[in-house]
């Protein structure tokens, strides 16, 4: 009934889906620290080295 607006909705989870896949292949998956300010730092420290990683990719592509 309402397509349009499932399928840009399913776009958008297709690609959380598809980065947070990438992150944890290329990175580990295991958080290792036990704080729980060390563990969102280190979350945050993996997407941004994930941003970085494709950011080079696609300017030697």
């Amino acid at each position: 009934m309402h397509q349009e607006d499932f399928m840009s909705h399913y776009h958008l989870r297709s690609n959380i889906e598809s980065t947070n896949n990438m992150i944890k292949t290329k990175f580990i998956d295991v958080v290792r620290s036990k704080d729980k300010t060390a563990q969102i730092n280190e979350v945050l420290l993996k997407v941004l080295c994930h941003n970085l990683c494709v950011l080079i990719s696609e300017m030697f592509e």
